[in-house]
């Protein structure tokens, strides 16, 4: 409750309300954040993107968790990912080619490689 002192209206805070406000905002932040992640990994299925490669472990193509320590820190490493999703590549993890992708949007590739530069 605002208490005037000096003639001035002074806002009281209770930190005990500061602290479960911050609190209320970090859960709230997670759940879009984890909402996201849920939302690419259906996307990645959507594409078929799942029939060779998996977060955590190889597959037929390299685990996202390898493709994102790999690239880490790269300048020029999302673009140039998008266009091995729409196009296809060989040569890079391996000898097994991956193949061009043309159910897939650029803007689609785009939220994959970011979903996948992000994964630890």
């Amino acid at each position: 409750m605002p208490r005037r002192i000096a003639g001035k209206i002074h806002s009281v805070t209770n930190p005990e309300n500061s602290m479960k406000r911050s609190l209320l905002l970090c859960v709230v932040l997670s759940a879009f954040a984890s909402g996201s992640a849920l939302a690419q990994a259906d996307l990645a299925k959507a594409k078929n993107c799942m029939a060779c490669h998996t977060s955590a472990t190889k597959l037929v193509g390299p685990a996202y968790k390898d493709v994102a320590e790999k690239y880490a820190g790269q300048k020029g490493a999302e673009d140039k990912l998008v266009q091995k999703v729409l196009k296809g590549g060989s040569g890079t993890w391996g000898p097994i080619p991956m193949p061009a992708n043309p159910q897939v949007s650029e803007a689609e590739a785009r939220s994959l490689v970011k979903w996948v530069l992000a994964t630890k």
